[in-house]
């Protein structure tokens, strides 16, 4: 195999969060050489949850209904041995135009992300191939790789990400801490199909002498996850008749089809920085969060979401590269409280015994009948909002219902162009966005704010209420049709910049929209 001697970014490892970004990377059309030691996507099932920003993100990385199977989850179940059922999280419905909570088949979305790379030029994949170590300065990074048939070779890359997992060597070789906690408990996970019992939910078996979370999952399957008491060790807990005997309430006396079984140790850690110089860390080499709000790919697909746009802008001439260090200014916060909600979760739903049991969930049973309280848990109001505190991105709050920070909402809308229904994503495409609301967000921009605004690959889009009765425009026109741009969230003639992550950039009135276009570009050019 021979690798080119120079690329743009230097992606190691193709898991799901890296075949993510390099998809995304090819879409803006960065040269890219993504490597694995691995030749073949890893068979067994491991990641299982993806919550609705995260099925976003694949959006945007070109996965459609239909290219992976889920499970949707309507909602997440707590039992208690001395309670029963005494607590829940409602995951029904859909949120910005996914379901809320799905179950997948990680192996299945592997494939389906590496299949969409073969239709990016730009993008070479090389498996086999291993990172040796590397070298930066100011002028790019030094990369030795040693291909599938034991050749080493460097390459010249602008930037390296390292995607390559919690043992990440990109991380190691950079010298960053990965601090925070390894927890002293081992987990016994079983995947299994042709269950004769079945379940449409996630439930937690909250017993503290073997908590157990349960759930459903594609293809017919479901996962268990049993904690090891004291005592037991890997090789008893992954012996086929302990297998069978954890899973004889679920069996019924009936053969089922293992698919797989590990003894795991869970972790709770975040690097110093997701950047040093020229290389960054995404996905579980940057931060890994305990299983218990189904967060871990998640975070990790929001990395490359943020990360990827910013690559392409600097690596195109579109921004200065200054733009890279808002990286880890925005996602590290977001990750590490996610982690913190992971190990609250985690100290509710899994007490370490009988009394802190018999005190936490009589607790939570009885705060469940206090209307605030119950939202916050059963509504998920006590996720944190993936919204930034400082960032590429203008600062202070704008009058209306976005968030500068945050994320602009998404739902369906049909071009007037040609009756075309889409999700509003896939109308705003790639690039850096200038969006009316009623209004020709254009109409009011000098010749030169305009062609600034699309030298720095920025376009313009409008959207209107539904049914209302739309004037010519000088830019492609949206309806609103499920009134996710309302006047609950967006007033009538404002107007707001969104960048490709659908992260709101800056908003105002229409008549505030050439100052608000170049405060913008000058955030990429000095952000």
């Amino acid at each position: 195999m021979t690798l080119p001697n120079q690329t743009d970014v230097l992606l190691v490892g193709l898991g799901p969060v890296g075949a993510a970004l390099a998809n995304l990377l090819g879409q803006h059309g960065v040269n890219v050489l993504a490597i694995d030691k691995a030749t073949e996507v890893f068979r067994a099932p491991r990641a299982i949850a993806l919550d609705n920003e995260a099925l976003r993100v694949l959006q945007m990385c070109g996965v459609q209904d239909g290219d992976i199977d889920t499970v949707a989850i309507p909602e997440v179940r707590m039992h208690s041995p001395h309670f029963g059922f005494y607590s829940r999280a409602n995951t029904a419905g859909a949120l910005d135009g996914h379901p809320k909570l799905v179950t997948f088949y990680q192996p299945q979305l592997e494939e389906v992300l590496r299949r969409k790379l073969a239709g990016h030029a730009s993008v070479q994949v090389a498996l086999g191939c291993d990172l040796l170590g590397f070298e930066q300065d100011a002028s790019g990074v030094q990369a030795r790789v040693q291909g599938p048939n034991g050749t080493q070779q460097v390459v010249s890359a602008r930037y390296i990400v390292g995607a390559d997992g919690a043992n990440s060597l990109v991380r190691r070789l950079l010298g960053l801490d990965f601090k925070g906690k390894t927890y002293a408990e081992d987990w016994l996970v079983v995947d299994a199909r042709q269950v004769p019992q079945p379940i449409d939910h996630v439930e937690f078996i909250c017993d503290p002498q073997r908590p157990t979370p349960h759930m459903v999952a594609p293809g017919n399957r479901q996962r268990w996850e049993f904690k090891l008491q004291p005592g037991e060790t890997r090789e008893e807990m992954e012996r086929p008749e302990t297998v069978r005997r954890l899973l004889a309430p679920w069996s019924q006396g009936q053969e089922i089809d293992i698919e797989r079984v590990a003894v795991y140790r869970f972790h709770a850690r975040v690097a110093d920085t997701f950047q040093v110089n020229r290389a960054f860390l995404v996905g579980d080499a940057a931060h890994i969060t305990p299983p218990f709000v189904g967060q871990g790919l998640v975070a990790g697909l929001r990395d490359v979401a943020n990360l990827g746009w910013k690559l392409a802008w600097v690596t195109q001439g579109r921004a200065r590269a200054d733009l890279l260090q808002s990286y880890s200014r925005e996602r590290q916060p977001h990750a590490r409280e996610m982690i913190d909600l992971a190990q609250f979760m985690g100290r509710l739903v899994m007490p370490g015994n009988a009394i802190q049991a018999w005190l936490t969930h009589g607790a939570m049973k009885i705060l469940s009948s206090i209307p605030r309280v119950k939202d916050l848990f059963e509504n998920l109001e006590i996720k944190p909002a993936n919204q930034f505190k400082v960032g590429c991105f203008l600062r202070g709050k704008s009058g209306a219902g976005l968030v500068r920070g945050g994320q602009l909402p998404q739902g369906w809308v049909r071009s007037l162009a040609d009756r075309a229904h889409a999700l509003s994503d896939d109308a705003l495409g790639q690039g850096l966005m200038l969006v009316g609301f009623g209004v020709d967000p254009a109409a009011s921009l000098p010749p030169d704010v305009r062609q600034q605004w699309q030298l720095a690959g920025g376009r313009f889009l409008r959207i209107t209420p539904r049914g209302c009765p739309a004037n010519e425009a000088s830019v492609p026109t949206w309806e609103d049709l499920d009134n996710s741009f309302g006047s609950h969230k967006v007033p009538a003639g404002w107007v707001a910049v969104v960048r490709p992550d659908r992260v709101v950039m800056a908003d105002g009135p229409l008549a505030a929209a050439q100052q608000l276009a170049r405060q913008s570009l000058a955030l990429l050019h000095a952000a």
